[in-house]
């Protein structure tokens, strides 16, 4: 099967797109409004950047239908800085809440009955009961395509201070037993983390 996005509908392009580009780590995004309404939302298109200066980005879409942006970037964009948490699978359902379609100013916090904390550099909240958080500043925000239905923004953030809670923590690293990050697939579907093995990189040695 080949699929062209210039001559294949959007509607049937994206779930192709979600269920080949997979597993995807997710962003759970806390911001705060010029209003002081803290707000909430997970997003899968996620990833690192860059070590120097250390930057991560996250893509929140418009609307499908109204072409609205997302309250998560209004906030990013009136105050320039925002939380990402990162989920464990114990807080699936919680996250879940989240991403429904609240109205304009809801606070998704409220909703999913998850605890807003101060965060050290930036005005967003951190999710307490998340083991991970990234601090970040607003890097830059890039357009991408039409100024509403199918279009996007790329969020890059620079990170100012990582959290990392001990109790995910085994002889000073990450223990993927006890973290279990969540996984987005396509569709409704989501993964734990199953069978791991380790490779050793080659160095290339000259014939």
């Amino acid at each position: 099967m080949i699929l062209d996005p210039a001559t294949t509908p959007k509607s049937e392009f994206y779930p192709w797109l979600i269920r080949c580009l997979v597993p995807r780590p997710i962003a759970w995004v806390s911001t705060t409004s010029r209003e002081g309404v803290h707000n909430l939302a997970p997003f899968s298109f996620f990833t690192a950047i860059s070590t120097e200066p250390p930057t991560l980005c996250f893509a929140p879409g418009r609307h499908p239908v109204t072409g609205a942006k997302k309250d998560t970037l209004i906030n990013i964009e009136a105050t320039g800085d925002f939380v990402v948490n990162v989920v464990p699978a114990e807080l699936a359902a919680d996250m879940n809440e989240t991403a429904t379609d609240f109205p304009h100013g809801a606070s998704e916090f409220e909703a999913a009955k998850v605890t807003a904390v101060p965060a050290e550099r930036v005005k967003a909240p951190r999710v307490q009961e998340s083991p991970i958080h990234f601090e970040c500043e607003r890097y830059e925000i890039v357009q991408i395509g039409p100024d509403g239905p199918g279009g996007a923004a790329l969020v890059i953030g620079r990170i100012m201070l990582l959290h990392v809670d001990d109790r995910v923590l085994t002889n000073g690293k990450v223990d993927y037993d006890l973290f279990s990050p969540l996984a987005r697939l396509g569709g409704m579907e989501y993964a734990r983390l199953g069978e791991r093995f380790q490779m050793a990189r080659k160095k290339y040695t000259p014939r």
